[in-house]
Parts: C-alpha cells; sequence; structure tokens
C-alpha cells in the first residue's frame, strides 16, 4: 500500500467529517468540521495529520500539546480515525509515530490517550505500540448551550 502522511488542509474537512461519523460516531456537520478545522491549523499548539491512500484521506490524528502544573508538558491525542478498509494495514501505526515525532520535536515528556472502555481492540493496538494503561476513569462533560 502506498500510504502518505501530511498535514491537514482546509479541503480535507469533508473527509475529517466523513472518519468522525463512520468510525468514531461523531456525526458533526461538514461545515462545522471545516470551521473546527479552519480554527485548528492557525493554532500552533495543535497538529493535525492525514494519512493518504491512492489520493484519499483513510485516516487521521490530532494532537494538542498541553501543560499540567504536576506534570511536565505532554502531547495529548484528542482524535484517531481510520477507515474500516484501512484497518490493520499500519496506517495508525504510521500515524502515531509521526506524532510521536512532532511531540518529540515540541519537547514533550510522552503522549496520552484516552480510549472508550468497550474499545478493547484500540487498547490492544495502544499496547502493542508501548501505550501503557494506568487507570479507569469517567469523562464528565457540561453542556453550555452557547454553540
Amino acid at each position: 500500500m502506498d500510504l502518505t502522511l501530511r498535514p491537514a488542509r482546509l479541503e480535507d474537512a469533508a473527509a475529517l467529517s466523513k472518519l468522525n461519523r463512520e468510525e468514531m460516531g461523531y456525526d458533526y456537520s461538514e461545515e462545522k468540521t471545516g470551521e473546527r478545522l479552519k480554527a485548528l491549523l492557525e493554532a500552533p499548539t495543535h497538529c493535525i495529520l492525514v494519512a493518504e491512500a491512492g489520493g484519499e484521506v483513510v485516516g487521521y490524528l490530532h494532537l494538542e500539546w498541553y501543560q499540567l502544573l504536576y506534570a511536565d508538558p505532554m502531547v495529548n491525542v484528542m482524535g484517531i480515525a481510520v477507515a474500516r478498509s484501512f484497518q490493520r494495514r499500519g496506517v495508525g501505526r504510521a500515524l502515531l509515530t509521526a506524532g510521536e515525532a512532532w511531540a518529540r520535536e515540541q519537547g514533550a515528556s510522552a503522549v496520552r490517550l484516552v480510549s472508550g472502555e468497550t474499545r478493547k481492540g484500540a487498547h490492544a493496538f495502544y499496547q502493542s505500540l508501548g501505550y501503557e494503561g494506568n487507570k479507569l476513569q469517567r469523562n464528565f462533560k457540561k453542556y453550555l448551550g452557547t454553540v
């Protein structure tokens, strides 16, 4: 498979919206995805990489630099998705390897990611790449109704 990794571009919004919907279950419109993508591409603390095969976007990785009062600076995986027909073909591994390189360039001490409790296959994949799970936690949200 001929795989190319590159920084995301604004014209990738439709493909990213589709990956979010079909692979992650987030039905967020293409229009809103484009708006978010535009803002994030301009933010130096974010890195969004896409994987292309045959000229088609088949996966992406979104990283964000963050700092805490209780640990050295890290990079957080905000999202990773690979089209089902391209899973188990090295796309996710390539994206995470490239993301880890970006994190090192930024001076991060670690890459952190959160994965849903039921995603056992994803957990095994992350562990095969050297990621360690250290705790179970709940994710709380409070919608503010401002958007």
